[in-house]
């Protein structure tokens, strides 16, 4: 195999390289995208090391989000 033909590091990765591509050309909404990837990854890799406490931990965080953002709601904002 010629060193040409070797795929770099960063675009190996079935699910993260399309993400960097976008990135790299600039479409809207990809860093939000490759965020949520990367949040979800940390949560699957927590659940994956200490089980379902790792998931209740993540949901209690969740909490205060969900009440800022009914709050906003109920104003109109």
């Amino acid at each position: 195999m010629t060193p040409a033909a070797v795929a770099p590091a960063g675009q190996t990765f079935p699910l993260i390289s399309p993400l960097l591509r976008a990135l790299a050309a600039g479409s809207a909404g990809t860093i939000l995208s490759l965020i949520l990837v990367l949040a979800l990854l940390a949560l699957g890799l927590a659940v994956a090391t200490w089980g379902v406490m790792a998931l209740s931990l993540a949901a209690l965080a969740c909490v205060p989000v969900c009440f800022v953002l009914l709050i906003l709601v109920s104003l109109g904002k």
